[in-house]
């Protein structure tokens, strides 16, 4: 990609998202001044996976109208793409469900990626089987049906702090989650790349004996980068 004059596509950026991983990507934002990073929010079992795609975001709120409803999620996993990302913005409640096992279904009938929650999830082991990777703060038992509702799809939405559009990007790991503005993405994609290539290079240094004081030193970590 260095050099490259040519934008990426969605399908290469999200190709290249998955050689790398959260930590990369987070230092290359941190590099360039961008925020992305999430805390709070973590794989709901242990995961050797990378999962990398495009968001496409969905807003809660507590139901403030009688009669039935439709189920929060349901519009956009219908319509949603492969590769695609569902990001909800529960506004970080943890003592009700917006995402279970029918929407989890559902999700993997579409090729979606995997789902983050701003907030708290159920069916974990459903998710769990069907192989959908699914990050949240907690997993509680609590139904939505009834107490919260879809209140917008595709808006940009606030994660833990971080705003977040449809159409930006997402990584999430063991580490965590990390957010990429669509329209930085060819750089920090980038910058990571060199992170990674510099990173293995430093640590076959340390394997080779050098000091390791030497090789962490802040000096090794430049805050500009140069063609």
């Amino acid at each position: 990609m260095a050099g490259s004059q040519v934008a990426l596509s969605p399908a290469q950026a999200i190709a290249v998202l998955r050689t790398l991983d959260s930590c990369a990507v987070s230092d290359a934002l941190d590099t360039l001044g961008l925020p992305g990073a999430v805390t709070g929010i973590s794989a709901m079992w242990p995961t050797d996976t990378v999962m990398a795609g495009r968001v496409r975001t969905v807003t809660a709120a507590p139901k403030s109208s009688g009669g039935p409803s439709d189920h929060i999620a349901t519009a956009l996993v219908a319509g949603a793409e492969r590769d695609d990302i569902v990001v909800i913005d529960n506004h970080g409640r943890t003592d009700v469900s917006c995402w279970g096992g029918l929407l989890a279904e559902a999700s993997i009938q579409r090729g979606i990626a995997g789902v983050i929650v701003d907030g708290a999830c159920r069916d974990v082991q459903e998710s769990q089987a069907l192989g959908l990777n699914l990050y949240a703060r907690a997993a509680v038992p609590v139904s939505a049906r009834g107490r919260i509702v879809q209140q917008a799809m595709d808006e940009r939405i606030q994660v833990a702090g971080v705003s977040v559009a449809s159409f930006d990007y997402v990584i999430a790991d063991v580490n965590g989650v990390v957010f990429v503005a669509a329209q930085h993405a060819e750089r920090v994609l980038e910058l990571a790349q060199r992170i990674v290539a510099r990173e293995a290079a430093m640590a076959q240094a340390v394997r080779s004996g050098r000091d390791v004081r030497e090789v962490m030193h802040d000096s090794q970590f430049p805050t500009v980068t140069a063609e």
